[in-house]
């Protein structure tokens, strides 16, 4: 086949609309109402079939439109509006302006497989790539320097759509890169970035795409290029498709080769942040550079890396982990083992949590969180879980104790925002809550608004998500070419007035999606009854290869196609943002029936309630910390269970005995002029209290304030002394590892006679042999707690033991501390004795803890 040369050509705007393309290509535009509709009063069916994508709207309009629109005044100074809006926002003073000293230097950089950020970039699966889309906008808002690394697929995820049956199938439709609002990264001298990346001893080349979003870019590798062989070409093809080699190798792309990317633009960042494992190989890159190009050890770069590293993990179930065999790992990284002077058994350890085992095979997330300096899962309670899924790294401390914390998720309030509440909120409380929306006495301001204007409001959303559901199904039915009466019933199907429910999101099992239909012959009583009709939107996609996911679906269709229910179940086809939009602006409940502790923490129950709309959840994931029972509806009250029949059977009942006796007669429970005061109630409540905390400003910050600044003055301190702290605290733990073995709790005393009572202090002295090291370089601790079913200490805690300066005839040295008598009972202690040096990411990095291992009493 002959040589093809390719051309890019551009929308051709008359000179006074031009400035149209900056603004379709700042994504600021999707989390500003005026910017939307100024896109969509320029031709509202274009911009629908289009898929809300200003460029490829602005290339296909016609050119009479756009000659109408230069001359129409109106339109002129909307455009001119929204512009110094845009540039308002890029220019004005942020929280990271304030926060951040002046010699906090260089960037963030924000590591994810997916994006989320709009439905005209459908380069995501589900909840992670849409918090990486959400993270991104608010560090935006808050002005972080950050940079996101991703991966640009060409076909994306999977488009769904369902058979006459009710069964998943998938298409895989080619996204067009020149016609959506991402442009070619160039370097100085304006030709097209490529970089490099070595896979299986061979070189593949990887363009690079930038996509602005607001304040900050996300630049996007893409390996379909023509230098490449047809198979690399294709390992940039799908989000999470092909083999487990093909994973291997976009991970790898995407770690290795965005640290690459940033480098030949001269972007090298001052902290990494990891969401979650596939971004890992990122640290073997760092690693590298700065033994290559700093002459640094492996041991001191390791310090290096892992002091400027952050990983978030979102998976409570081992099974949603990453691992890939050893002989793949040993093909793909022998030689940058050699490279990094540690081997290639030296290098799969770093991916395994019993270092020498090698029946184990090779884990990212393990890879992340030994070459990460902080690590945390997404909610409270996901933190618990990850402390419990990862404890075997740490062998030798307390469960509780593991160096896995949580900074629980949230959404971009704004960009979840409906027109109708945005207006609301802009009316009573103010245009500040745009600028400050954690500010909880701005959101107090919300029990000021009038309840039948919330209730209008309310109104309008479901009825505009009663009209796109029917839209939609229509379109759904005249796919599957179906008859022209079954196309009348989509027209009338759902009822405007009636109590909406929303259950939309991935189909696992695990989420339970059909634990509603139990009992089909209760649930109908509650759709059905005339009196007080319910209805559910169902919306979701199930992964290609999980059979069970998609049976669920089926299971649903099955429901909505009984004559009976047809009016009450509908099921919306290709679950995407713009069908997550819909419901969480519309549905009156947001129902949620994870299997606890499932759920890492959800975010689409945060999306409703800025809309108004009211979380009915298992207490799981965020719910639990959000929920008051004032706020929303608790099925069940945390219980975990291993038999999932009976757990089914118990909070199915429960689901229905709060839809019976509570939900459904709070909705119906109506005033003299038809106004629900005690669900507005709840309403207002909910958005009190919730839309303050969970949203991803607050998020970014609590991101910010415990990782990103402290890790970014660790960056700048190395630079600036070349290295010495990371070379001092490599060789420093070299000392401790090889002179640890010496270290012994020799004895310990408490004080002779009766026992102590409630308000005594009783004074702990234990005596260790530190052999070669000082006691400047250990910390000490009583550790103290009620005693479990098997006499053990299952969640202590640590009273600090200080040295008195006082050492014994054999040289050990004498530590001392009191213990207050709070309460009476049986208490156990022990003592312990650990490494310590300012500049460990966390107390037990090293893993090395020394138990008194003759525990026997003194008093």
């Amino acid at each position: 086949m002959p040589i093809i040369k390719t051309l890019t050509i551009s929308p051709n705007l008359p000179e006074n609309l031009k400035p149209l393309i900056r603004l379709a290509k700042n994504l600021w535009w999707t989390w500003t109402p005026e910017a939307i509709y100024l896109f969509r009063d320029m031709d509202a069916d274009l911009w629908d079939s289009t898929g809300h994508n200003p460029i490829a709207m602005l290339g296909a309009i016609e050119q009479r439109r756009l000659e109408e629109l230069e001359r129409d005044e109106v339109f002129l100074a909307r455009m001119d509006s929204v512009l110094e809006e845009l540039d308002r926002y890029l220019t004005t003073q942020t929280w990271f302006n304030k926060v951040a000293s002046p010699d906090n230097k260089g960037y963030i950089a924000y590591f994810s497989a997916e994006f989320g950020l709009h439905e005209c970039f459908p380069l995501y699966s589900g909840g992670l790539g849409i918090l990486a889309g959400d993270h991104m906008k608010s560090a935006s808002d808050l002005g972080l320097p950050m940079r996101g690394i991703g991966l640009l697929y060409k076909h994306g995820y999977f488009q769904q759509y369902l058979n006459p049956d009710g069964w998943q199938l998938e298409t895989y439709p080619t996204n067009d890169f020149h016609n959506m609002p991402l442009t070619p990264v160039k370097d100085k001298d304006g030709n097209e970035l490529m970089i490099q990346v070595d896979l299986d001893g061979r070189s593949i080349y990887c363009k690079a795409w930038e996509i602005v979003v607001g304040r900050v870019k996300i630049y996007m590798l893409d390996t379909d290029v023509p230098l490449n062989s047809k198979g690399d070409r294709q390992i940039t093809s799908h989000l999470y498709g092909g083999s487990i080699e093909t994973r291997l190798q976009q991970e790898i792309v995407l770690g290795r080769g965005g640290i690459r990317l940033l480098r030949a633009l001269g972007e090298v960042p001052s902290v990494c942040h990891m969401n979650e494992g596939h971004s890992a190989f990122m640290a073997i890159e760092r690693l590298l550079q700065l033994i290559q190009k700093e002459g640094l050890t492996f041991d001191e770069a390791l310090e290096a890396v892992r002091a400027t590293s952050v990983f978030t993990t979102h998976t409570p179930v081992p099974a949603g982990i990453d691992r890939f065999p050893v002989d793949l790992i040993r093909r793909y990284f022998t030689r940058a083992a050699d490279e990094l002077g540690i081997g290639i058994n030296g290098f799969l350890d770093l991916g395994r949590i019993t270092p020498g085992n090698h029946g184990e095979d090779f884990c990212m997330a393990v890879l992340a969180i030994k070459t990460a300096s902080q690590t945390n899962g997404v909610s409270k309670l996901h933190g618990e879980v990850s402390r419990s899924m990862w404890a075997k790294i740490w062998p030798q401390i307390p469960k509780h104790e593991v160096p896995i914390t949580h900074v629980t998720n949230g959404v971009h309030t704004l960009g979840w925002l409906s027109r109708e509440m945005f207006r609301l909120y802009e009316r009573y409380l103010g245009s500040r809550w745009i600028d400050e929306p954690t500010n909880h006495n701005i959101w107090k301001r919300v029990e000021h608004i009038a309840d039948f204007e919330l209730w209008r409001s309310r109104e309008r959303l479901r009825e505009r998500l009663i009209s796109f559901a029917r839209r939609r199904l229509k379109r759904q039915l005249e796919a599957k070419g179906a008859p022209k009466y079954q196309l009348k019933i989509a027209d009338e199907v759902l009822d405007p007035e009636a109590l909406t429910i929303g259950f939309a999101r991935r189909f696992a099992t695990y989420k339970r999606a059909t634990l509603l239909f139990r009992d089909e012959k209760r649930l109908t009583e509650i759709l059905t009854n005339p009196s007080r009709p319910v209805q559910i939107i169902f919306s979701g996609k199930a992964h290609p290869k999980d059979k069970e996911g998609k049976e669920l679906i089926h299971t649903v269709i099955q429901m909505a196609n009984k004559p009976e229910l047809r009016n009450h179940i509908v099921f919306i086809e290709n679950y995407d943002i713009e069908v997550a939009r819909y419901l969480v602006q519309g549905v009156d409940v947001w129902l949620n029936t994870p299997r606890r502790p499932m759920e890492a923490s959800g975010t689409s129950g945060m999306k409703v309630t800025a809309n108004g709309g009211i979380n009915l959840s298992i207490l799981d994931g965020w719910w639990v910390e959000a929920y008051n029972g004032k706020n929303g509806w608790a099925i069940g009250a945390g219980e975990e269970y291993t038999d999932y029949r009976y757990q089914d059977e118990v909070e199915s009942r429960l689901l229905y005995e709060l839809l019976e006796n509570t939900v459904v007669p709070l909705f119906y429970s109506r005033s003299a002029h038809d106004i629900p005061r005690g669900w507005i109630e709840m309403m207002k409540n909910s958005i009190q209290t919730i839309c303050p905390y969970f949203n991803t400003n607050r998020m970014v910050e609590e991101y910010s304030t415990k990782f990103y600044l402290p890790n970014a003055a660790r960056w700048n301190t190395f630079l600036t002394t070349q290295w010495k702290e990371a070379k001092e605290l490599a060789h420093w733990k070299k000392r401790i590892y090889s002179k640890w073995h010496l270290v012994k709790i020799v004895d310990v005393h408490l004080p002779e006679g009766n026992g102590p009572k409630v308000g005594d202090r009783i004074p702990i002295t234990a005596v260790i042999n530190l052999g070669e090291l000082t006691p400047d370089e250990v910390r000490v601790d009583a550790y103290i707690g009620h005693l479990d079913e098997k006499g053990e200490l299952a969640d202590g805690h640590p009273l600090p033991l200080l040295f008195t300066g006082q050492t014994t005839d054999q040289g050990y040295y004498v530590f001392r501390g009191s213990l207050l008598c709070l309460s009476s009972g049986q208490i156990g202690f022990t003592v312990r004795c650990y490494p310590y040096r300012k500049e460990l990411g966390h107390p037990f990095e090293m893993g090395l803890l020394t138990w008194w291992d003759s525990p026997h009493s003194h008093g």
